[in-house]
Formats: structure tokens, sequence, C-alpha cells
């Protein structure tokens, strides 16, 4: 029995000598790595100087690269949609009016004339066929208020109902484009510095 005690303690003085032996070299090994970065290091005044420099040119930089960033993620984060509404020629102004309070800063007015024909109008008792498509450029996150506004006139205007749906708008090209269409003034300031 005691012969296997003594060599499990040789076992282990051995390890024990292994990982000091491995740690001296680590050591050294970074004492090589540091003796290195000091031969490196700039030895006059004027070299020093520069090297200070030259690390404020890079965190300004990578400031002004954090900013811009941070600015892309505020310019993205309203979506554009667009929103056709459709209404009797009569309407139009109104209806046009109306979208403008919600920040709308592009709107497209187009004359239409309704498909059905004369005898399927006068048996719905729909005499004015002449309609009006605004297409609008909205905020996605004003839509909603937007929609309830239009439908709520839809149901209370005498002869001012109509119909309105969205489209997505998947890109628009330029920050400063996207900020005149999203109404977004600080935006098109920054850009224009």
């Amino acid at each position: 029995m005691e012969s296997k005690k003594k060599r499990e303690k040789r076992i282990k003085e051995r390890v024990a000598a292994k990982v000091a032996q491995k740690l001296e070299e680590l050591k050294q090994l970074r004492e090589e790595k540091h003796e290195k970065h000091r031969k490196h290091e700039p030895k006059t005044k004027a070299a020093k100087a520069v090297k200070t420099k030259v690390e404020k040119v890079k965190t300004d930089v990578k400031k002004r690269a954090e900013k811009r960033s941070a600015q892309k993620n505020t310019v993205t984060e309203d979506r554009l949609e667009l929103l056709f509404t459709i209404v009797n020629r009569n309407k139009g102004e109104y209806y046009t009016d109306l979208l403008q309070s919600f920040d709308v800063n592009m709107q497209v007015m187009a004359l239409g004339y309704g498909t059905a024909n004369e005898k399927m109008l006068s048996a719905f008792g729909l005499d004015d066929s002449d309609k009006v498509v605004i297409i609008s450029v909205m905020q996605q996150r004003k839509l909603a208020d937007a929609l309830r506004t239009l439908e709520e006139k839809f149901q209370t205007i005498k002869n001012g109902k109509g119909i309105a749906y969205t489209v997505p708008m998947s890109s628009v090209i330029g920050t400063l484009i996207f900020g005149f269409l999203s109404n977004n003034r600080k935006a098109v300031k920054e850009n224009d510095k």
C-alpha cells in the first residue's frame, strides 16, 4: 500500500514541476512581447507628440462615426408608406388639406372616372362618377391616426364617402429625399451642413 502512495506522490511532484516549468515559459514569452512593444515606443518628445495627435484623431474619427450611425438610426426609424385616397372630385381639396395636417410633405392628385356604366350608376343612385385619387407620402407611425380620421370623415361628411388604402414604400434613395418626404426637418438641416 505504501508503494502506491509513493507512486502517486512522485506523479504529483512531476506534474507540479511541469506546470511550474510551463508557467515560467509563459512568463518569459510575456516579457519578450513587452520588450518588443517598448522598442516601438517613440523616444523623442516630437515623436511622442505625433503619437498622441494620431491617437486623438483616431478617437475623433470614431466618435464621428458613432454620431453618424446614431443619426442614420433616427432617420430610418420612420418608415414611409403611400396612402391612396379615392373620393369625389368636388371633395378632393378638402381631403388633401385634411391629410396635410398629418405632416404630409408630398401629395399628388390624379383625376379619375369610375368604371361603372350609366345604367349601373343610376340603379345605385350614384350620379357623379368623377373621382380624384390622392396619393400621399406619410410616415408609418402617423398612418393609423390618418386612417381613423378618414374613416370618420367618410361617414360624417355629406357626399364625402371614399376609400383609402396604403402601400409600403420599400426604399428611397438619399437621406435628404427621405428627410423631405418624412417631413423630418432635422435630417434635412443636418444634410445641408
